[in-house]
């Protein structure tokens, strides 16, 4: 078989492949499920096509401040309690830290040490009673950094690389919000509020005592539990009952800070559960703290609420399983939640609403009609500017938009309302590498070149030009993708796919049909 005879067949069985993942776009979803030959995926469409969530969801970023003010007071005790000053009191009240010294010369000391810290600012200060604030420059870089990890751990709960949701949006709106869009159909709506808005805090606490109620296990304690400990329940999800009362230490003994993964698995019963991994840190603390306390029971406390309270049996270093009352769902979401880290501070879910898909239907409609008759218009033109090539360009096109939707559909890549556009830029651009050809090809044959040799030096001229100006635009679409948000992404991912496609179909499939016909023919006259 020839040279030309094995381009044929590749390019050929190439378009038809693609021409029948791009037609099982057109079959009814059902019918594509039901049926063993067609793929079960397709071209997804974007939230602005489809509809679906839509969530401003506001950060409670005076609770960080409130955290800041927190760490400072301690701070700042432990610091005067060495340097043998007298604190009387030290409280927070609405946004200040308020410090009360035992004398004149020990308020000079908390003054003189708060001024060398360089974020608090006294104010309204009486007597030896010191009011602080924090400075407007560490209150505004409290909440950017708070911002930044509430923003980075929703969009590792939403876009989780396991069981994520797909081209959803998550990004920040103003200095307090960030907007959450999720297209329809993905994810249940309260399963999805339930990923947001827990805070995800693990906390691993040895259990010192325990009851079958809160009341029970305050009982055993008549003169008042301990200071510095508290108590933490077991709830059934169903019932939202307390099924144990555990009593443990305020300070944990291990957080979720030191997890690397965490995953859903199942136990010898068939139940759900969760198997994490700490790093070598947590591994050496968790192993350290699990030797200590062999046959104790450890109390594993998520957003305060008891998972498990399994015995330990053996030391335990840098694997371990949480089990509890939740469904195979629970456990998945809370894989996802770990996995994502915890939230500084809570978020709440401001304004909710649903985009509905008429809309999107709408431009869909709209979309293909404009690409329709934009497609003919360029198709009629050709064929009569060009005569034969324009056949030739027209047989391109098509063949371009056949591997565009392809490769679209064969990645499970998103369509948006810009993707759309997209679309109809990446055929002007395809147009534009046919007539760059023929141009060339048209001022070689005015030179006097035979067909064969026209055609090919045209093809040589325009090659750089085509690939020139195409490498430009597809650096500008990956940039787009790379810092991008949903529908701008998909505007990107249709222009890059775009580009690669209108390339091949210029370079290799004009090329080759020209190579077919007129092919090595010398006698004839170009129909250009």
């Amino acid at each position: 078989m020839s040279s030309l005879n094995v381009r044929i067949v590749l390019v050929g069985a190439l378009v038809l492949l693609f021409s029948f993942i791009t037609a099982s776009n057109f079959i009814d979803k059902e019918q594509r499920l039901a049926s063993p030959f067609w793929p079960d995926n397709g071209l997804r469409l974007g939230l602005d096509l489809q509809g679906g969530i839509h969530w401003v969801v506001g950060v409670e970023l005076d609770v960080a401040i409130q955290h800041e003010l927190e760490f400072q007071r301690d701070g700042m005790a432990n610091f005067l309690e060495e340097d043998g000053v007298v604190l009387t009191s030290k409280r927070l009240e609405e946004g200040r830290l308020i410090l009360v010294a035992g004398s004149d010369e020990d308020a000079a000391k908390i003054r003189d040490y708060a001024s060398k810290t360089g974020i608090l600012n006294e104010e309204g200060s009486e007597g030896n009673e010191l009011s602080f604030v924090l400075t407007d420059d560490w209150t505004r870089e409290i909440r950017e950094r708070t911002m930044a990890q509430v923003l980075e751990v929703l969009r590792r709960r939403i876009d989780d690389p396991v069981r994520g949701i797909p081209d959803s949006v998550v990004t920040r709106q103003g200095k307090d919000r960030v907007l959450v869009q999720i297209p329809g159909g993905q994810i249940d709506r309260g399963r999805a509020a339930k990923l947001l808005k827990s805070t995800g805090f693990l906390e691993f606490k040895i259990v010192l005592d325990s009851a079958g109620s809160e009341q029970a296990l305050l009982e055993k304690y008549p003169n008042g539990l301990p200071e510095d400990q508290m108590i933490a329940t077991e709830t059934d999800a169903e019932s939202n009952q307390v099924v144990v009362a555990y009593l443990v230490r305020k300070t944990p003994d291990l957080t979720g800070d030191y997890l690397v993964d965490a995953r859903v698995g199942f136990d010898q019963r068939q139940r759900s559960l969760v198997n994490f991994t700490f790093n070598a840190e947590g591994g050496r603390i968790f192993g350290d703290l699990t030797e200590a306390n062999i046959q104790k029971p450890l109390a594993i406390i998520l957003d305060n609420n008891v998972y498990s309270a399994p015995m330990i049996q053996s030391r335990i270093s840098m694997r371990g399983q949480i089990t509890g009352r939740f469904t195979s769902q629970d456990a998945a979401d809370l894989a996802v939640v770990l996995r994502a880290g915890s939230l500084s501070v809570p978020v709440v879910i401001e304004e909710e609403r649903t985009i509905g898909p008429a809309l999107g239907q709408d431009s869909i409609d709209q979309g293909a009609l404009a690409c329709a008759v934009g497609f003919a218009l360029i198709l009629v033109f050709a064929v009569i500017y060009y005569r034969m090539s324009g056949v030739y360009a027209a047989v391109a096109l098509t063949t371009n938009l056949v591997l565009l939707i392809g490769l679209m559909s064969l990645f499970e890549a998103t369509l948006t309302l810009p993707g759309i556009a997209g679309l109809v830029l990446t055929v002007g651009m395809a147009v534009d590498a046919n007539v760059i050809i023929f141009e060339r090809i048209r001022e070689e044959l005015r030179l006097g070149k035979s067909v064969r040799a026209a055609i090919a030096k045209g093809f040589e001229k325009a090659r750089w030009t085509i690939l020139d100006a195409n490498i430009t635009t597809l650096v500008t679409a990956l940039v787009l993708f790379e810092y991008g948000t949903g529908p701008i992404k998909g505007f990107a991912v249709t222009l890059s796919i775009g580009i690669v496609t209108s390339v091949f179909a210029a370079l290799v499939v004009t090329r080759l049909m020209f190579e077919i016909y007129p092919g090595s023919r010398t006698s004839i006259e170009l129909s250009i």
